[in-house]
């Protein structure tokens, strides 16, 4: 369904297959008598007519009150939503006893229908009231509360950013040995994960980046995907952070193997419901705990079975919103860095060190981290160029010119020279000994020597040009024994690291899908308004009394009066011709106190309607039982009344000690005969 309203021949469709019984009582709260022969097309026309009136519909619309429009509002959020799906979406806002009574008067308003769809029983809006409808029904505003927001209380103890994903990048590179046996991190690597990320709990991080297959778990190693990386720098800043909460929630701490091409579309249905929920949440409010689970249900996260609970956690975790001690949460813009005036986002804190500003570009920090060591990710991120590092960098295919020009770039011309020197020289050593994978060794001229020494000779298998050595398979680690035997310090491992390495400019960017555009509008809630419905106001107190006022001059029996004084009070009343005009069939619904027979009567008919009640006696500290009746039982000469509560619960009271028994009508869509 395209929109929030079904064609006008789907509503009377749905209103003509009621029971016979249901059809007629419906139809004589519009018009009273009925004269026969009747006919329920002619009749159906009738009524479509009265609630097309001008007047009919200014009054209809004036009984709309705030909680009409909420039940209104969801009812079109929700896509025609069955009763349960109703209930769970104001579970903790309204209860079932009045929320079941709210919509069976507005379906005695015409306001809402129901059909059954697959089963299931619908709601829906009623089209001929499309024009009064259609202005609540887009008010999301109605449905989400939130508060006026200041500065958010609760912060997390760590900066979570693209310098701290950088920071994990060149961790794990760091740290080969990442895992003992049975998967957990070993403790070497754990203590210094801790004083490099301070306060960060890096198991969940480093699971999210698992998931998103930004790292590869490879027995003891934790191996980074350069190029995965390299593609994440196509989304922007707040989408990286929304696929890493995303990661989080699909992330199952107890899972030995993770395959990222499984969570996959998990990971991209769950980043786009935190996308779209940050969509809907403004920056200068704060949304209780009851506000942000109608917003997940309203997008259908129960479909990619992720709790609302778990989804909030890594939202926070990731710096997406914040939480204040009221639990309360505030969506956390992204921040708008000042431009450095002569562009510098890096300053070179020794000849070695290099730390990071925060308004670096996503690509340029994570070439820093690939050819650099992390030595802080907290407040402050700083890494430091040392030989290992580096080495590793030339392995995947990153010189050193690239590097200095990136370094003189983005600190303005201020890399020491030593710095420069140091990366030259070991480029410069890099290539005069290269282990090649297959495995060929070879050696620059001035090397050449070492292919007759031994034990390395011995590897040798084939010549195949100077300086170029064909050597038996299986012998790459002693051979790299040997020369460093030899007095070689530093061995280029070519073909290996290049084969899944960060070329930074060949990176899929396709890897990351984007997410929506975060100024698109679409689905987003408007900001609060001081307007309220106009039930709420003094229109419909004018309608009200104006109807009561004609009641009182009608000769009534008192069981008449008290009906059509309900109607009035229930708004059902649009019309003088609907008192004047009423065949009145008196209901009562509640008994209070020590009216037990009234309590007796009212349970007996909600047994045999198989009506839901409410029940409250003095003493009970929670809120009212609300279930359907199953019995009333004799006890030791007392009446107990037997409800099976909304919960599966069967709840016995004693019927004297009620206070208040309330029966609630049956929806006029469901079965009365």
């Amino acid at each position: 369904m395209k929109n929030n309203f079904r064609s006008v021949e789907f509503w009377k469709a749905s209103i003509m297959i009621l029971p016979d019984n249901a059809f007629f009582e419906l139809l004589r709260t519009v018009f009273g008598k009925i004269n026969t022969p009747f006919n329920k097309q002619v009749l159906m026309g009738d009524l479509e007519k009265f609630l097309l009136s001008n007047k009919i519909k200014k009054n209809i619309s004036d009984y709309i009150n705030s909680n009409d429009a909420r039940i209104i509002a969801a009812v079109a959020a929700l896509r025609e939503p069955d009763a349960g799906e109703l209930e769970a979406f104001f579970a903790g806002d309204i209860s079932l006893a009045d929320l079941h009574d709210t919509v069976v008067n507005l379906e005695e308003r015409f306001i809402l229908y129901r059909f059954i769809e697959e089963g299931k029983s619908r709601l829906s809006l009623n089209p001929l009231l499309k024009s009064i409808l259609s202005p609540l029904a887009a008010d999301k505003t109605l449905l989400f509360q939130s508060f006026a927001g200041g500065e958010a209380m609760h912060r997390n103890m760590y900066q979570f950013d693209d310098r701290t994903l950088a920071a994990l990048l060149s961790f794990v590179a760091q740290n080969e040995t990442f895992f003992k046996h049975g998967g957990s991190m070993r403790r070497k690597t754990a203590h210094a994960a801790h004083a490099v990320f301070p306060g960060l709990p890096l198991e969940l991080f480093i699971g999210s980046l698992r998931v998103l297959g930004l790292l590869t778990a490879a027995g003891d190693k934790l191996l980074p995907d350069y190029q995965r990386f390299c593609a994440f720098g196509s989304l922007s800043r707040r989408e990286r952070l929304e696929y890493c909460a995303a990661g989080m929630c699909c992330y199952n701490e107890s899972a030995q193997e993770i395959s990222p091409w499984l969570l996959r579309s998990k990971v991209r249905h769950c980043a786009l419901f935190i996308h779209r929920l940050l969509q809907m949440m403004d920056h200068r409010r704060l949304y209780p705990l009851a506000t942000i689970r109608k917003l997940t249900l309203i997008m259908g996260i129960e479909s990619a079975n992720i709790a609302c609970e778990k989804l909030l956690d890594a939202m926070e975790h990731t710096g997406l919103i914040v939480s204040d001690a009221n639990q309360c949460w505030q969506k956390t813009p992204m921040p708008e860095y000042p431009s450095s005036p002569d562009g510098v986002v890096i300053a070179m804190d020794s000849s070695f060190t290099v730390m990071v500003y925060p308004e670096i570009d996503y690509n340029d920090v994570i070439e820093i981290a690939a050819v650099s060591r992390v030595i802080e990710a907290g407040l402050n991120v700083r890494f430091e160029l040392d030989r290992d590092s580096a080495v590793g960098a030339f392995d995947r295919g990153i010189c050193a010119a690239q590097t200095i020009e990136l370094l003189q770039r983005l600190s303005h011309n201020r890399l020491d020279e030593n710095a420069v020197f140091s990366l030259r020289d070991w480029e410069k050593s890099h290539q005069e000994v290269t282990l090649r994978t297959g495995l060929v060794l070879t050696l620059a001229p001035e090397r050449r020597y070492l292919a007759e020494t031994s034990p390395l000779a011995g590897f040798i298998a084939e010549t195949i040009a100077p300086g170029i050595y064909m050597l038996s398979e299986d012998s790459e680690e002693r051979v790299t024994r040997a020369l460093k035997k030899a007095g070689v310090t530093i061995i280029a491992r070519r073909g290996k690291c290049q084969a899944d390495s960060a070329q930074f400019s060949g990176a899929n960017r396709n890897a990351f899908p984007q997410l929506y555009d975060e100024t698109s509008s679409a689905g987003k809630t408007q900001q609060p308004s001081d307007d309220q419905p106009n039930g709420d106001t003094d229109s419909a107190t004018v309608l009200i009394e104006g109807f009561h006022s004609i009641l009182n001059t009608m000769h009534l029996g008192s069981e008449e009066y008290s009906e059509l004084a309900a109607r009035i009070d229930r708004r059902m009343i649009l019309c003088e011709s609907q008192l004047k005009d009423a065949l009145v069939r008196y209901e009562k619904l509640e008994a209070r106190g020590l009216d037990y027979a009234g309590k007796a009567l009212i349970a007996k008919q909600a047994i045999t309607m198989q009506a839901p009640v409410e029940a409250s006696w003095p003493g009970r500290s929670k809120e009212p039982i609300f279930g359907i009746p199953r019995a009333l039982e004799k006890a030791g000469g007392e009446s107990m009344l037997v409800i099976e509560s909304a919960d599966g619960d069967t709840v016995r009271i004693n019927l004297g000690k009620i206070g208040l028994l309330r029966r609630i009508k049956k929806s006029i869509f469901e079965n009365n005969n």
